[in-house]
């Protein structure tokens, strides 16, 4: 999830205004919520100074907000994060004290088409473990995914955006 996404998500958790925050970190009240919008929608981009006043106004780490570099252990943390605000990935003990990381669908309905390519790959990694492929072919899967055709749970589909299809319904509904 990119700067502008988490912005907007924690503005929304927050139940706060594009003015009221930009008013906060210290933009003219006039021009708060233009400020804001354009961060949202990266028009512009939060320097350091700017991604602190932010965390600090919605109560958050710094890192909560910045595109998370994953390979620092911060980093990969708050990308799980995310992960869990976005598409409800959860974490639980095993039964051995191990932590498990699984997808709870019930909260995230929208899920449904990252959960089939979990299901792809859980079938890759237990195909790979129980040695009927390779390193090299569970690596050439990986590097190449997804290819079409080649899943087995997944049915790809493309989605026209959401003001297309707002202004479609809404001629329909004129036509009527």
């Amino acid at each position: 999830m990119a700067i502008g996404e988490r912005i907007h998500f924690f503005r929304n958790k927050r139940g706060m205004t594009q003015k009221y925050v930009g008013s906060q970190i210290g933009f003219d009240e006039k021009s708060a919520d233009v400020r804001m919008a354009q961060y949202e929608s990266e028009t512009r981009v939060p320097k350091d100074n700017l991604i602190q006043a932010l965390a600090t106004t919605f109560d958050v780490a710094p890192e909560a907000l910045k595109v998370p570099d994953i390979d620092s252990n911060i980093g990969l943390m708050h990308t799980l994060f995310t992960l869990e605000d976005r598409y409800g990935l959860k974490i639980e003990a095993s039964e051995d004290g191990q932590p498990r990381i699984y997808l709870d669908l019930r909260n995230h309905p929208d899920s449904n088409q990252l959960f089939d390519m979990l299901l792809d790959w859980m079938d890759k990694a237990v195909a790979l473990e129980a040695k009927q492929i390779s390193q090299d072919e569970y690596d050439q899967w990986r590097y190449h995914y997804p290819t079409p055709g080649e899943t087995t749970h997944t049915n790809f589909a493309k989605v026209i955006p959401q003001e297309l299809s707002d202004y479609l319904l809404s001629e329909d509904k004129k036509n009527k």
